[in-house]
């Protein structure tokens, strides 16, 4: 599924009231996070953002999960509760192709937030 049908069919989803299968949004989640495009004024909806956790020994990257933002830049259900442990954990936004489906080019390719212990995730600012 290409990035931009993917966010699309959430949304058709959403609205004929279908369940959201495969998509943990329907348990709640301590980490979410709300993209906004300043350019319009409007949350960013439909980027495409990859949550990563650092895992031991070898320190490599394992990621956890794709998703796009909805409709209001938000991309709840990115972890259930019981998914999270304690460590250093990675959103990755991918802003180059969010601003190519638009027909702008981007000054950042990518922005990525990383936090060592997500009860102090952050991901405004």
């Amino acid at each position: 599924m290409s990035s931009r049908t993917a966010p699309r069919l959430m949304t058709l989803q959403r609205h004929l009231g279908w369940p959201q299968a495969g998509n943990m949004a329907t348990e709640s989640s301590p980490l979410t996070t709300h993209v906004l495009d300043t350019a319009s004024g409007l949350p960013a909806q439909g980027l495409c953002l990859r949550l990563s956790r650092l895992e031991a020994p070898c320190q490599q990257w394992m990621e956890l999960r794709t998703s796009y933002t909805n409709l209001d830049g938000r991309c709840p259900g990115l972890l259930t509760p019981s998914q999270i442990k304690p460590g250093t954990y990675k959103l990755f936004f991918d802003t180059e192709s969010y601003w190519k489906e638009r027909g702008q080019e981007s000054f950042y390719p990518y922005v990525e937030k990383v936090s060592r212990d997500l009860r102090h995730y952050d991901t405004s600012g």
